[in-house]
């Protein structure tokens, strides 16, 4: 009895280990799914977060996400109609029918759009010409903006940005879009090039620039010193519905359709009137 009982014993044992191994397995997979799918249901956001930028031309939707799109864009549209709305676009969008960008949905009217003009040292937007000329013609309020590379000098690319762009009086204040982090600075070098960037444009000038950024990267690494400036804020996530208080301009989707232009556009409410838009304009 006593050799029979000693082996039973590691059998039971052996049993019960398994049995908790798959529970511990099962567990685990539940675990990673919930957190899979989190990550696929907010992964605009969260990329957004981390810097990523999409290629709308390439990047397509589903019949259902268009649907979803197309209700958020019309909903929150809809809050602030009384406010101006406008799109921002680079050569991304390839050739733009200029004529047809009146509205959104055929209900909203489209009353600025922001151009890149440059990107770092010596980047120039293959359409920023044609583009900014085009835009005046259709009498959109227009604004350029420098999409600001972190491991490259700062008053190199201030120069870029303003042997390329010649502000006229009704444009917009210049843009600075930082999205990026440095990968060969600290993030307190990057701030001094960023402080750099923007006195020696403000210079030239003679009008403070704007900030564009997503609202987490400007939150934890920007608003301390940079609160003076006004802000452009992108903030995708599908349950915010107006601005903040500080926000001169939100660009609260990338999915936007635009008849005129191919593939999605970022789109932008200022945070008031057309009326008070062109007071923010060059005089």
């Amino acid at each position: 009895m006593a050799s029979k009982n000693y082996r039973r014993k590691p059998i039971a044992k052996r049993k019960s280990n398994t049995t908790s191994k798959w529970i511990f397995y099962l567990i685990s997979f539940v675990l990673f799914l919930f957190v899979a799918i989190g990550i696929y249901k907010f992964r605009d956001g969260f990329l957004y977060y981390l810097g990523f930028k999409t290629d709308k031309n390439i990047e397509t939707l589903s019949k259902e996400e268009r649907k979803l799109a197309d209700i958020r864009i019309y909903e929150v549209l809809h809050k602030h109609d009384e406010k101006a709305i406008g799109f921002d676009v680079s050569e991304y969008q390839s050739e733009i029918d200029w004529e047809q960008t009146y509205h959104i949905d055929e209900s909203f009217e489209l009353s600025f759009v922001f151009i890149r003009a440059t990107a770092g040292k010596n980047k120039v937007d293959s359409r920023f010409k044609e583009n900014w000329k085009a835009s005046k013609e259709r009498e959109l309020i227009r604004g350029a903006y420098h999409y600001y590379r972190p491991n490259e000098n700062s008053i190199e690319q201030a120069e870029n940005f303003i042997k390329t762009v010649k502000l006229q009086k009704g444009d917009l204040p210049p843009v600075l879009d930082i999205e990026k982090l440095p990968k060969s600075q600290s993030i307190d070098n990057l701030k001094v090039g960023l402080r750099r960037w923007l006195k020696k444009v403000e210079k030239h000038y003679k009008v403070k620039p704007i900030i564009y950024s997503g609202e987490s990267y400007y939150s934890d690494f920007l608003k301390e010193e940079f609160s003076e400036y006004p802000l452009w804020i992108a903030n995708y996530n599908f349950w915010r519905n107006d601005l903040e208080s500080d926000w001169q301009f939100w660009q609260f989707t990338e999915k936007a359709q635009i008849q005129g232009i191919e593939g999605m556009v970022d789109l932008n409410i200022f945070n008031g009137d057309k009326n008070k838009l062109l007071l923010k304009c060059i005089r």
